[in-house]
């Protein structure tokens, strides 16, 4: 008999982006991880003050606001430019062959 396969981590492949992406701003120095855990924090308060949260899209749909929040702080420089990028990383996405990496033209 086989045991069953432990439950993934993450629910949507864009989760754990989420979460690597904040995890590699914080070891590349752009805040502290006591910085991100303080207003992440805040920021769920904020959201579960509206409406309960499910722990899925929810939870990582306040992750990204929580990024964008932190990119905002410490370069606001980096955020004039998320536009371009997510063209540059949709029009990527949508014309990448199957099973090729993805990888956008710097806009």
């Amino acid at each position: 008999m086989t045991a069953p396969a432990p439950p993934a981590p993450f629910d949507a492949p864009w989760h754990a982006q989420a979460f690597a992406l904040a995890v590699a701003l914080n070891e590349a120095g752009l805040y502290s991880w006591s910085d991100w855990t303080e207003r992440f924090g805040a920021d769920l308060q904020a959201a579960r003050a509206q409406d309960p949260l499910d722990g899925s899209d929810d939870y990582f749909t306040v992750w990204l606001t929580t990024l964008e929040a932190m990119l905002r702080a410490a370069d606001p420089a980096l955020l004039s430019a998320l536009p371009d990028w997510t063209r540059a990383w949709t029009e990527a996405y949508l014309t990448t062959p199957h099973g090729q990496p993805v990888r956008p033209t710097a806009p």
